[in-house]
């Protein structure tokens, strides 16, 4: 995890964010291309990292995994059914949303097992292969026994506002105070250096709309 980190980020970034879709929102009977052109203005996951979700979907680098979808062979209507494989079809959509970032993608076809211990907490809308249902059925569904799952670790401007609530939570307290932090052999200038490394990561993922707002934000304080 953390050399796929490293890779994902550059300019002096070094933090990424996960998003997940668990299940991953795809009809039965639907091909990905399917799936993935209902999703054309945002993406189908969401972010599970302590960040806020911003009105623009954009990111630097990210590596995104599909498990359990598989594409089917259909007259091309669209670039996306266009594609040869999979693969090229996630790898298609990912540069389609995202044509700035560094996209690597990553497809498996074994779908994730729910079978017990895993909890069924799933939706009636699911078949037991997880794929979504176009109306409740009419019969008492059976259990889930696999899901198609998308994951992804970004290095995204989303993680700008975690870096800077941790910096101003860790300013508002007194430091000094807590005797046991410096008696472990921090020392107080030490820290303040830490911090201001901090302030300068959360730069680093700062776009041009993101500088705009922390001018804004600067003019409130």
């Amino acid at each position: 995890m953390m050399h796929l980190a490293e890779t994902l980020n550059f300019s002096g970034r070094k933090v990424v964010a996960a998003w997940a879709s668990v299940p991953f929102p795809a009809l039965r009977g639907c091909s990905l291309p399917d799936t993935l052109c209902a999703y054309q203005q945002d993406v189908p996951w969401k972010l599970l990292s302590s960040c806020r979700e911003q009105k623009v979907s954009c990111c630097f680098a990210q590596s995104v995994v599909l498990r359990g979808v598989c594409k089917e062979r259909k007259q091309p209507p669209s670039p996306l059914h266009a594609c040869e494989s999979t693969e090229q079809v996630l790898q298609h959509y990912l540069h389609t949303l995202f044509p700035g970032a560094f996209s690597t993608s990553h497809v498996l076809e074994q779908p994730c097992n729910t079978l017990p211990p895993y909890p069924q907490f799933f939706s009636p809308l699911l078949t037991k292969e997880g794929f979504l249902l176009d109306k409740p059925p009419s019969y008492s569904s059976a259990a889930v026994e696999s899901i198609p799952v998308l994951a992804a670790l970004r290095s995204s401007p989303a993680l700008r506002t975690l870096l800077r609530s941790l910096d101003q939570d860790l300013q508002k307290g007194n430091v000094r105070r807590c005797t046991s932090f410096f008696s472990a052999g921090v020392e107080h200038d030490d820290f303040q250096e830490a911090l201001q490394e901090l302030r300068t990561l959360a730069q680093c993922y700062e776009t041009g709309f993101e500088a705009d707002e922390s001018e804004d934000e600067a003019d409130l304080d």
